[in-house]
Parts: C-alpha cells; sequence; structure tokens
C-alpha cells in the first residue's frame, strides 16, 4: 500500500511539473505575441505620423507654387506689354524656389512612400515644371496660343496635385478590421 502511494505521489508531482511546463510556455507564447503586436503596432503608428509630416510637406511646398501661379491675374489685369514681362518675370523668379521646395519635398516622399503616391507627387512636379516652362514662354509674347499652353499646363499641374492629394489621404486612411 505505502508503494502504491508512492506511486501516486510520483504520478502526481510528474504531472503538477507537466502542466507548470505547458503553462509557462503557452505564457511564454502570450507574451511573446502581445509584445511583437505593440511592436508592431507602433512601429505603424511611427509610419503613419512621418508619412503625414511628409505629404504636409508636399502639400505646403506645393501651395508655395500655387501662391505664385495666382498672381497671372494680376499679369492680365496689367495695362501694358511692359508691366506684364515685368510681372512675369517676377513670377518666374519666385517659382523656381518653390519648384526647389517641392523637389526637397519628393525627397522625403519617396523615402515615406508607398509607391504609387511617391510617383503622384513626381508627376505633379514634373507638372508644375511644364507650368514654369510654359509661364517662361509668355514672357514678351501676347500669343493666345502661349496662354493656353499656360493654363492647359496649369490644368494638368493641378490635376496631377488633386491624385497626389487623393492618394496621400487614403494612405493614411485607417481602416477598421471588420470593414
Amino acid at each position: 500500500m505505502a508503494n502504491s502511494a508512492l506511486w501516486v505521489g510520483v504520478l502526481t508531482a510528474l504531472t503538477a511539473l507537466g502542466a507548470s511546463y505547458i503553462t509557462s510556455r503557452a505564457t511564454l507564447r502570450a507574451a511573446l505575441t502581445q509584445a511583437r503586436t505593440s511592436a508592431r503596432a507602433q512601429a505603424l503608428r511611427e509610419q503613419h505620423e512621418r508619412r503625414r509630416s511628409t505629404y504636409r510637406e508636399m502639400m505646403s511646398c506645393t501651395h508655395a507654387f500655387n501662391e505664385v501661379t495666382w498672381q497671372i491675374d494680376d499679369v492680365d489685369a496689367a495695362p501694358d506689354r511692359e508691366t506684364k514681362d515685368r510681372l512675369l518675370t517676377q513670377m518666374a523668379e519666385h517659382i523656381a524656389p518653390a519648384i526647389r521646395g517641392m523637389n526637397r519635398a519628393i525627397h522625403e516622399v519617396r523615402l515615406d512612400g508607398p509607391a504609387e503616391v511617391s510617383a503622384a507627387a513626381d508627376h505633379a512636379r514634373d507638372m508644375a515644371r511644364r507650368v514654369q516652362a510654359m509661364l517662361k514662354a509668355l514672357i514678351g509674347d501676347d500669343a493666345p496660343e502661349r496662354r493656353a499652353a499656360y493654363d492647359a499646363a496649369y490644368r494638368d499641374f493641378r490635376a496631377a496635385y488633386v491624385t497626389f492629394i487623393g492618394l496621400a489621404r487614403e494612405t493614411l486612411d485607417i481602416k477598421d478590421e471588420d470593414d
């Protein structure tokens, strides 16, 4: 009988050790999973904030570009060719730094991505360069075709910029996993 009690005690101890081992392994796995999930969530939050900041900078630089292009109304209202050319020259001088700002911002967008937002930012900047070329062509040339080309280039730029904004917004949207 004492022999049986000993075996029951040994089996009980082994069962307790086995259960403890299984419980500790499950607890360790749960802790590792939670740590990985927390780290991933933090990395996604940081990526989101970095992208938001980068996209804002691109939008700010684009706004500076737009402020120059909006001065075309002053050119249209100018009383003579000399005044128009002076205003156009001033616009051309101010548009170059605005595009340099866009170039700087695009490098950040390229780093933070994703690729489609980066491509849209590049395209908007390329269209801004086209506007710049059309603006310079207006200096000393009163032909309506030149002005129409400038307006078309600006519309293309604006469409490219709106596309960038849409893709950036879509990238920054936080979707509920149930959606």
